[in-house]
């Protein structure tokens, strides 16, 4: 029984290499990229500014130009659906050729091009065959790492099974290890490509673009690393946060990523060079660094790094609006400097500890020690604001909040005449001016308001 699902466009980088004791205990010392690319009649079809062939064709050879001059690398082109137009009830499944066979250098990577920008789509989707033969395209090698990296917008057409195809491989001692990168892939799916690997998605051309430098950038790097970020229980629960990669030694910034747990619930695996010392900074308010990172080459590697976060809940009483024009300054206990500045009926996640609050009010509300706990929230209220309206002449004016009987100063106001509107915090005020015209003491006017949350008191002077 033939199955179909409709992806607009599939990636898949597989990992494979012929056992060898005598390799494994040597390690790879040069890395071979077979790219196998669709050409089947679906990859015409439409996508966003252009066709999925041309955008395809284009990001490629792109990519392509990036990995022209790198040593100890050697490129290969196999297309599939290219040669055979597809005809009612006819479609040839033995429609997948190697192009250009293995090998290194600039002219070889050129050559790839121009096969590249000569395609034109015609026929079917034969992943299974293609992949079995893509086993064959590898000349023996003791030192080798072998990469396939396959791009197409289906799965397989041919009533074949590639989940069978990667079994019988790995019977022969050829291991794949493979990412799946879908355009619109129905996740429903998902569970029957979990025995060839694991999926990337890619929703826009720009993050087609970012998914094929990210999928190279494994193949390069045999030296894999996850990244967890620690809660207060030790656990690597903590993500969604971004993280910028730095050489250690000239504090070159060498990758930002998004942090992510996988499908899998466990932080997602990125490849580094083994041969740098790294400083990772993540951006969590306040950031967490930690510097002098050693790999191991050629293996799974673990970086730790303590990141435990809860959540602080500002919000204005009786209003859910985001344009409320209040901010809060947040600052680590008993700092001067500013850490972040959290907009009002926000929420926003810091690192577990105290924190002392100022609310950019009129008057000012500050709240100190407020504490934040692992993955809870921690809300703070504070009341509505009322609105003073003042019709004034020319002359100095000022606004006091009243507390047990004193003065507290809360702002200046323009000495030029004009209506004048101020949102205050609910209380007692009072208002004192007095006129440019007066050169008296004694001139001085004082009124005194109310102000209640939501409603508006005007004054005349």
């Amino acid at each position: 029984m033939k199955t179909y699902i409709k992806i607009s466009v599939l990636f898949i980088l597989s990992f494979f290499a012929m056992s060898s004791l005598h390799a494994q205990e040597k390690g790879p010392t040069k890395t071979r990229i077979l790219f196998i690319f669709d050409g089947s009649n679906s990859m015409n079809a439409q996508w966003e500014k252009g066709t999925k062939i041309k955008i395809a064709k284009r990001l490629l050879t792109k990519t392509l130009d990036s990995l022209k001059g790198i040593e100890n690398i050697e490129l290969g082109l196999r297309m599939y659906g290219h040669q055979t137009r597809i005809i009612p009830g006819h479609q040839d499944c033995s429609d997948t050729k190697l192009e250009v066979p293995l090998a290194s250098g600039d002219a070889n990577i050129t050559r790839i091009q121009s096969k590249i920008r000569g395609l034109q789509p015609k026929g079917t989707t034969p992943i299974a065959r293609s992949l079995e033969y893509a086993a064959e395209d590898f000349p023996d090698c003791d030192n080798c790492r072998n990469v396939i990296i396959l791009i197409s917008d289906g799965i397989e057409a041919c009533d074949e099974d590639p989940c069978a195809v990667s079994r019988a491989l790995r019977e022969k001692g050829i291991k794949l290890q493979p990412f799946i990168i879908g355009l619109g892939l129905d996740t429903s799916y998902l569970s029957q490509f979990e025995c060839i690997g694991e999926f990337m998605s890619a929703e826009t051309e720009d993050s087609f673009q970012s998914v094929l430098n990210f999928v190279v950038s494994q193949a390069l790097n045999n030296t894999t690393v996850q990244i967890n970020l620690l809660d207060t229980q030790g656990k690597a629960k903590e993500t969604d946060v971004t993280m910028s990669i730095y050489n250690q030694k000239n504090g070159k910034l060498m990758h930002t990523y998004m942090h992510t747990i996988n499908r899998k619930q466990v932080p997602d695996t990125i490849s580094l060079n083994p041969l740098y010392t790294y400083k990772v900074v993540v951006h969590t308010t306040p950031e967490q660094i930690k510097e002098n990172i050693k790999l191991v080459s050629g293996v799974h590697n673990t970086i730790e790094i303590d990141a435990p976060q809860g959540t602080l809940s500002l919000r204005i009483q009786g209003s859910d609006s985001k344009f409320t024009n209040i901010n809060c300054i947040v600052r680590q206990q008993g700092e001067l400097n500013t850490l972040n500045v959290q907009a009002m009926n926000y929420d926003h996640k810091y690192i577990v500890g105290t924190y002392d609050l100022e609310f950019l009010t009129l008057p000012r509300i500050y709240i100190n020690d407020v504490k934040i706990n692992q993955s809870k929230s921690s809300s703070i209220t504070i009341p509505e604001n009322g609105t003073l309206e003042m019709s004034k002449g020319e002359g100095p004016c000022a606004i006091f909040s009243i507390k047990n009987g004193e003065n507290n100063w809360v702002c200046n106001i323009s000495e030029e005449a004009g209506n004048l509107a101020y949102k205050l915090q609910p209380g007692k005020y009072r208002i004192i001016f007095r006129s440019e015209n007066s050169m008296n003491t004694a001139h001085t006017i004082n009124k005194e308001i109310k102000i209640s949350p939501n409603l508006t008191e005007r004054i005349t002077f």
